[in-house]
């Protein structure tokens, strides 16, 4: 794992927030903190992206029956392949 570092400035009262959060047992250190902070919005965006995806899906009309013709055709547009 990487040990890049960062450094920036937090107000005292978000300072103090994470202190009673770590105080408490609920982390190990600041730095466990913040990492599940970041993982937990990394999963927010990603579930964020498949609401989209499924939303632009409803929007973009009927579907039709999922022939092996229209599999291939499928498989085909997404491995970018002609074969």
């Amino acid at each position: 794992m990487s040990r890049n570092t960062m450094s920036f400035a937090l107000p005292e009262n978000m300072r103090d927030y994470i202190d009673a959060r770590v105080s408490d047992g609920s982390y190990g250190n600041t730095s466990e903190y913040l990492r599940e902070l970041i993982r937990r919005d990394q999963r927010e965006q990603a579930a964020q992206r498949l609401r989209d995806l499924i939303a632009d899906g409803l929007a973009s009309g009927d579907g039709r029956e999922a022939t092996d013709d229209v599999i291939d055709e499928l498989r085909k547009r997404a491995l970018g392949t002609d074969a």
